[in-house]
């Protein structure tokens, strides 16, 4: 028979401090559902979310919105930008009638529909390969706008062209470490009461940002548990020497929660061994 936890699921990550790094505007979601697992959670934004340099690219795109075929948005940041745009330049609704858009995962989905958009595609997986893969047949011939943060990768706009579209990239926002968290982040890993047992990863900026914020105190993080939201994330953190300790199964905020709590489940002697209070 096997023996059952005592540990109760609401109480799952009790006595586990759990550091958050999204942008300040964004944390209020992983972190409540961190909290309702018992997590004590604690907030030092890895990115900043900014206004690009112009909106000129943007706003040409926009006020063109009806010769596009296709719209691909890969992230809420962008859906925002996108909408307060269309609401500066008084696009109408009309404009949206013949436009086909893709949404990297659901979270981006639910902004495009709050707003009043149709989404026609979400890959099965939340990255730039399988929006790829879900379009790569269906945008031969048709223009395809594809509206991101200032630095992405290229996946999405190299892969359609080679499928015979013709891609717009335009930039909405831009990412960037905010200086005030350095301080805060070097205090925190400094200190045996406040230090974390886990790290979040929500994208690959947060990764890279954690790394420039952290400076050369890579040491300071040994004993901590670093989780993932999905594939590319943890590539970015092996990619700067950074260790995978979680990965989320679905590429999701609610997926990086699930992760996070599984792997501090009974059944994860190493992972509950390396978090427990004191390392």
């Amino acid at each position: 028979m096997t023996k059952k936890s005592s540990v109760s699921p609401a109480l799952a990550l009790k006595g586990v401090r759990v550091l958050v790094g999204r942008a300040r505007h964004q944390a209020s979601a992983l972190s409540s559902e961190l909290r309702k697992l018992g997590a004590t959670v604690i907030q030092i934004p890895f990115i900043e979310i900014r206004k690009p340099t112009s909106f000129k690219r943007l706003d040409s795109a926009l006020t063109n919105l009806a010769t596009y075929d296709w719209l691909i948005l890969t992230s809420v940041n962008g859906v925002e930008a996108m909408w307060g745009r269309l609401a500066r330049l008084h696009v109408k609704k009309a404009t949206f009638r013949r436009l086909r858009i893709a949404a990297i995962g659901p979270a981006t989905k639910k902004a495009i529909e709050q707003r009043g958009g149709k989404v026609n595609v979400v890959p099965k997986e939340y990255v730039a390969e399988s929006v790829v893969r879900s379009l790569r047949r269906r945008v031969k011939g048709t223009r395809v706008l594809l509206v991101r943060a200032k630095v992405a990768r290229d996946v999405i706009p190299r892969e359609l062209r080679q499928a015979g579209a013709e891609v717009d990239v335009v930039e909405a926002y831009e990412t960037v470490a905010p200086q005030s968290s350095r301080t805060r982040l070097r205090s925190l890993l400094r200190n045996p009461r406040r230090r974390p047992h886990v790290v979040t990863f929500t994208s690959s900026s947060t990764v890279r940002n954690f790394v420039a914020l952290l400076g050369s105190g890579k040491a300071s993080i040994r004993g901590v548990s670093l989780a993932s939201i999905g594939p590319v994330t943890s590539s970015t953190l092996r990619e700067l020497g950074l260790r995978v300790d979680v990965e989320a199964a679905e590429f999701t905020i609610p997926g990086l929660v699930e992760a996070i709590r599984h792997a501090n489940g009974p059944e994860a002697s190493r992972l509950q061994h390396r978090i427990a209070p004191g390392v």
